[in-house]
């Protein structure tokens, strides 16, 4: 016992002191001029707790705060709201499963001297160095395919919001805009440089947030409005899965760890960002879907229903900006897949990176104005990537990497303090899979991919404005 302590101390100190080495091998580089790096400190250099709480936070909620409301209306408010928290505490649970997985892997390279300064380590390569080439193949399959998608439901949302406050382009040329705009995350290097987006990114969303529930609430209940939900297992289970990709955001998970000064910090970062995201989701779905109930069957975006003021306007202008910063979060561990596919991740030139991961926005476009289906999509891809990738994946990569005696003793990181047993930890696993994969993927991806296909049936790929009012030609027509 005494030298299995000693074995598993010097882990921790050596991953202690790699990320102490490399936080001052940052300092002694920005040292030069004080003001210069005081302002780039505040701005664009971040690498603290705070740091990862804000960009964990910003990016779990963001359009997906606009159809909540949505869900409601297909499942009703009760269900709403305990699937909410459900998933909010799952979602976590898998997050800090990633963690573990991140700091286990991370102590094993650091034992064989491996360094990782110029290189960003990402979840494939976690399951790589842990399982092999077999998981790393389906986790970056899986990985990949959810932030493309991703990516792609940030444009479709931004084509979607804008349209509210001029519509004078339909949303598919809204589309082209602001995939041209999206592409400017490519001069973004890392994770560590979203310091002031983050921040803003949540304070733009806590504002909507409010903006939803407070505007609800002084609207007043609609005339005639009823709350008929859940009326079809269909969408039930369609509502279900869009909440689930709610809470499903921690596919850049490996990437904020390894972008902070001290990873291993991490672990409950993600529950108490879960936390504050529950006070902008539940108010907000809760009054818009009390104001206006069954209409929202038809209305996939809560800002359609809701009467033009300014303070929509500055909702929409600042979801925009923050859609911005989902796209960027979602993109960037895609630019760094590409860069290191084509040799160009160690790099230190920003233009050249840039031009390099130009190729990666191309087919985000498009796809964005191939279905620009805001509302289905998101339920689509939650139960046939999210499902997998942030949930099944990491709860089958915990329990097959510490399946042996000696793996959990030699473990970088124990059971935690309120699952003090590998058997506990075990059986929350095993319930993550079977649930998810039953309810998530299996009725969830029936649900969603059913819905999914009636809207294709009903709009057409390619749609020019989905789910826009006819105009008054049409109608006089």
């Amino acid at each position: 016992m005494p030298g299995e302590k000693q074995a598993e101390e010097a882990i921790v100190e050596s991953f202690n002191e790699s990320t102490e080495n490399e936080e001052k091998e940052v300092e002694l580089e920005e040292k030069g001029d004080h003001s210069i790096f005081s302002v780039k400190s505040l701005l664009w250099h971040g690498g603290s707790v705070y740091d990862a709480w804000f960009s964990c936070a910003s990016n779990q909620v963001a359009q997906v705060l606009l159809t909540l409301p949505y869900s409601f209306s297909q499942m009703g408010m009760l269900s709403g709201i305990i699937l909410q928290i459900f998933y909010g505490v799952l979602g976590s649970w898998t997050a800090y499963l990633i963690s573990v997985l991140y700091v286990e892997y991370r102590s094993r390279k650091e034992k064989e001297n491996v360094s990782f300064k110029n290189h960003v380590i990402q979840w494939f390569e976690v399951l790589d160095g842990l399982l092999g080439p077999y998981w790393k193949a389906i986790g970056l399959a899986f990985n990949c395919t959810f932030l493309l998608f991703g990516s792609v439901i940030q444009l479709i949302a931004c084509a979607s919001n804008i349209y509210y406050i001029n519509d004078k382009l339909d949303k598919r040329t809204w589309t082209y805009i602001f995939g041209a705009c999206c592409a400017t995350t490519v001069f973004i290097p890392s994770f560590h440089n979203y310091r002031i987006w983050s921040f803003l990114g949540l304070a733009m969303t806590t504002y909507t947030a409010w903006y939803l529930t407070i505007a609800s609430l002084v609207h007043g209940q609609a005339e005639g409005v009823t709350h008929q939900g859940p009326t079809k297992l269909v969408l039930y289970f369609t509502g279900a899965t869009n909440i689930l990709y709610t809470f499903g955001g921690h596919a850049v998970t490996v990437e904020i760890m390894h972008a902070m000064w001290k990873p291993q910090k991490f672990k409950s970062i993600y529950l108490l960002a879960t936390l504050y995201v529950f006070t902008l989701t539940i108010p907000s779905a809760t009054s818009v879907y009390w104001a206006f109930g069954d209409q929202l069957l038809d209305h996939s975006n809560a800002f359609s229903l809701l009467p033009h003021s300014a303070w929509l306007d500055a909702a929409v202008i600042l979801m925009l900006i923050h859609q911005f910063i989902t796209f960027g979060f979602a993109c960037t561990p895609l630019y760094f897949v590409w860069e290191k596919v084509v040799g160009m991740h160690d790099t230190k030139s920003i233009c050249l990176r840039a031009v390099c991961r130009l190729p990666v926005v191309i087919p985000i476009w498009f796809l964005a104005i191939i279905f620009p289906f805001f509302g289905p999509i998101n339920s689509a891809v939650g139960s046939l990537l999210v499902s997998f990738t942030v949930y099944i994946i990491p709860a089958l990569a915990h329990m097959f990497t510490y399946k042996s005696a000696s793996a959990r003793k030699n473990a970088a990181e124990k059971p935690p303090f309120f699952l003090p047993s590998w058997t506990a930890v075990y059986a929350l696993n095993t319930f993550t899979v079977i649930w998810v994969l039953v309810i998530g993927f299996g009725l969830g991806g029936w649900a969603s991919m059913a819905n999914f296909i009636k809207q294709v049936d009903t709009f057409g790929l390619f749609a020019k404005c989905y789910q826009c009012p006819p105009s008054p030609s049409s109608v006089h027509h």
